[in-house]
């Protein structure tokens, strides 16, 4: 069951993937400002997104798989479903969710649902480096003539609704929550963020969430909330920051490593579920960050330092 779908319209997983959009465009802003060069940045994005998620694909399709699928050994290896896992997956054109007899016992057959999202991501990612490339960044109102056509875009989408493709669809939801930070970004330098205005917000979204305005209400109100949290909480809670950028990995170790849980002991709530998965998801990550995904970013950084 889905505690805020009643409440909000929206799970709670929707509530962490539009968290995640805000957050990606704020930073991915940043990124950009402090180097506007198309290759660069390209660079940076790939370095970020694939070598993490390769090595997730390895493990998940040559160990998990193996040791769970219901074919022979043989066969789960000869199986053309298996390297179409790798390279749709790794392209992020039309992902594989699924692999030859894995998980075929469970609930939801899929091994790595979560990164559907990853494709729409790099879709936002062109779309800044377009209006970065434009000039967005340096001033202010092509900024301004950037985010009025994507609200315009939105507008349309809205109103077009059901006729939308899936995957449009889900880039036209998407999309609102990384503007909204690409929007934050730009307001960096004048945008006074407090508790009331955070509440306000909230108070506001609740009001018009029977109106058309719901969805941005509730984006707005989640986007400057966000920020809040981390900008203004002081003390220890700062110190996680120091550890590393765990986030990457558990997004994409998390849903093999729950869907390994489930067959591994069956019918479960979601709390021991988690209480089960998490420590080994963690794991996973540390081991992710520290391993490939820092190594790999520090390649771009060292040669960002060496000059042309």
């Amino acid at each position: 069951m889905e505690p805020l779908v009643a409440l909000t319209g929206k799970s709670l997983g929707t509530w962490s993937v539009e968290v995640f959009f805000v957050i990606s465009g704020f930073l991915i802003s940043a990124s950009f400002a402090r180097r506007p060069e198309a290759g660069a940045f390209l660079a940076a994005r790939c370095l970020r997104l694939f070598p993490g998620l390769f090595v997730s694909l390895v493990i998940v399709g040559l160990v998990i798989g193996p040791l769970v699928t219901t074919l022979p050994l043989a066969a789960y290896l000869a199986d053309p479903e298996l390297p179409l896992f790798f390279l749709r997956n790794m392209t992020l054109v039309s992902p594989a969710f699924t692999l030859p007899g894995v998980f075929e016992s469970n609930p939801f057959l899929a091994v790595v649902g979560s990164i559907w999202t990853l494709a729409h991501e790099v879709a936002c990612y062109m779309g800044l480096l377009a209006i970065g490339l434009l000039g967005a960044f340096r001033d202010r109102r092509r900024m301004a003539v950037a985010l009025t056509l994507f609200a315009l875009f939105w507008v349309g989408g809205v109103l077009v609704g059901a006729d939308l493709h899936p995957k449009v669809d889900a880039l036209h939801k998407l999309s609102l929550p990384f503007a909204a930070g690409v929007l934050l970004y730009a307001c960096r330098n004048s945008l006074p963020v407090t508790l009331k205005v955070a509440m306000g917000l909230w108070v506001l979204a609740f009001l018009v969430s029977a109106t058309p305005l719901r969805v941005p209400g509730q984006i707005a109100a989640v986007s400057y909330s966000v920020f809040w949290l981390a900008y203004v909480p002081r003390g220890r809670l700062r110190a996680y920051n120091r550890l590393g950028d765990y986030s990457y990995g558990i997004y994409i170790y998390a849903f093999p490593v729950q869907g390994l849980v489930v067959w591994l002991a069956g019918p479960m709530t979601p709390a021991v579920n988690i209480a089960f998965a998490l420590p080994v998801t963690l794991v996973l990550a540390v081991l992710s960050w520290h391993l490939v995904e820092a190594p790999a970013l520090r390649t771009i950084r060292r040669k960002a330092t060496v000059p042309a």
